[in-house]
């Protein structure tokens, strides 16, 4: 119980906060790639890359973190 409880808390905290991803956010993936949201869908997300404003679509579970405007 001890080992498990802290793992469904971080496991929530990241559902909830990929839940309020909106665009204009800035986020890093796991792997490491960072950008600011364009577009949402369903599974995905669409993100600006700079220098060269270069468009990816990631899937959603890819985000490791959120910066939102409000944040920066």
């Amino acid at each position: 119980f001890v080992m498990i409880r802290p793992q469904q808390k971080r496991q929530k905290q990241w559902q909830q906060m990929l839940g309020t991803v909106k665009a204009g956010d800035k986020v890093t993936t796991s792997g490491g790639i960072r950008g600011i949201v364009l577009s949402i869908k369903d599974d995905s997300i669409v993100i600006r890359v700079a220098p060269d404003n270069i468009k990816l679509e990631v899937v959603k579970n890819a985000i490791a973190s959120v910066t939102t405007q409000e944040d920066s």
